[in-house]
């Protein structure tokens, strides 16, 4: 850019009263357009610690902004402009102007340095709040940036942990569905974590969110909205039993086994079992049958069968009883002809039956006393009967 037209600017910042500048202000951009690189940076540094600037400083930090924009091209060596630039930025982020922030924007798509692209981000962080522009912006742009990831691209990771505090700190729930997909597209375990994070602390309905996801979105993507209420510390007990009774139903509709389904399902099982969330009772019931043809066959291991158990006494009434005493029964049976028990299940078993306390489990639980079972097991079982009520 010439020096003529430098001071054509000059000349209309001048003679404009739309700017409302103070004279302190224009002797810093008349100085400011004629310096060489390292002054312009020496009078940016003046004006920042200078007590008599106002408010209308931001012309003058927008005005070295679009000095970059307009010249960076044309240099080589980008420190002295870096140098202008995180100073204007500082400096703005004191002030709430939206043309700075519009001006910020297209310096962050535009001007190529990684470093103030971050300075920017962290910027809107404390300059946006409340302004709906920016949020859909950098919403806007992470996700293309995770689009580019999933197709095999790489980003730099700097930048989407950038985007990732920035939306945090703007606390606008519309960014759910862009940080719920960083999650879901395998970064590294860090920015996962951080996406974790945002979710937490964003302000807003984000039962409603994940309880949308597990009801709709594909099996993966369900298994990571689950993984976000098992985690949670921020959603009431309400919320996560009312979220694990809803994906431990729908694991349970399909009938062909899918990997993200199945994990949801024992994720599930076993924050209703933390929680006794009694109204899942049915529900327990047709997972520990379908747990227990699924271990008879080999598909899946014995903690996942004692953990179904484990939720019907947790969880479960009468009809959880009468199906773990018939199962009991079946042990008993077993080890009268063979000698042989899975003390595990067994005692599982005599755990949840105790737990429950229906009376109907009595005979199946006093009769472990006359079979050799191993002493806790004994102990359990009178244990167990102990709690029945009658």
């Amino acid at each position: 850019m010439s020096k003529l037209k430098y001071f054509v600017i000059l000349f209309v910042f001048l003679t404009s009263g739309v700017f409302g500048q103070t004279a302190i202000v224009q002797t810093y951009l008349q100085r400011f357009i004629t310096a060489d690189l390292l002054g312009k940076i020496e009078i940016l540094n003046e004006a920042s610690i200078d007590d008599a600037l106002d408010e209308s400083a931001v012309q003058l930090y927008e005005y070295a902004l679009h000095f970059v924009l307009d010249n960076y091209s044309q240099i080589d060596d980008l420190h002295d402009m870096n140098s202008i630039v995180e100073i204007s930025i500082r400096n703005l982020s004191r002030f709430e102007s939206m043309e700075s922030m519009n001006l910020l924007w297209q310096l962050f798509l535009e001007y190529p340095d990684i470093q103030t692209e971050v300075e920017i981000l962290v910027t809107f962080g404390i300059m946006g709040k409340g302004n709906s522009e920016i949020v859909k912006n950098i919403n806007d742009y992470l996700w293309e940036k995770n689009l580019l990831f999933i197709s095999g691209e790489s980003v730099d990771y700097k930048i989407i942990s950038a985007c990732i505090s920035a939306l945090m700190e703007l606390g606008d729930s519309s960014s759910y569905p862009v940080i719920f997909s960083i999650i879901c597209s395998g970064y590294p375990e860090i920015i996962a974590f951080e996406a974790y994070g945002a979710l937490e602390n964003i302000p807003g309905n984000l039962h409603h969110f994940l309880l949308t996801v597990i009801e709709n979105n594909p099996p993966d993507e369900k298994f990571a909205a689950f993984r976000i209420v098992v985690e949670s510390e921020r959603l009431t007990i309400s919320e996560r039993g009312q979220l694990a009774e809803i994906a431990l139903e729908l694991s349970l509709l399909t009938g062909v086994s899918n990997i993200y389904l199945d994990m949801m399902r024992y994720d599930a099982v076993l924050v209703l079992s933390q929680l006794r969330w009694t109204r899942a009772n049915a529900l327990a019931i047709r997972n520990y049958y379908r747990v227990q043809a699924d271990y008879s066959q080999g598909a899946v291991s014995k903690e996942r069968l004692v953990q179904a158990i484990l939720c019907l006494g947790a969880v479960g009434n009468s009809d959880a009883a009468l199906a773990l005493g018939l199962q009991l029964g079946l042990i008993h049976a077993r080890t009268v002809s063979t000698n042989n028990y899975d003390a595990e299940i067994t005692l599982a078993i005599v755990q949840s039956l105790g737990l429950i306390g229906d009376n109907a489990a009595f005979d199946n639980l006093l009769y472990i006393s006359h079979l050799p079972y191993s002493e806790n097991i004994k102990a359990a079982a009178r244990e167990a009967v102990d709690r029945l009520r009658w």
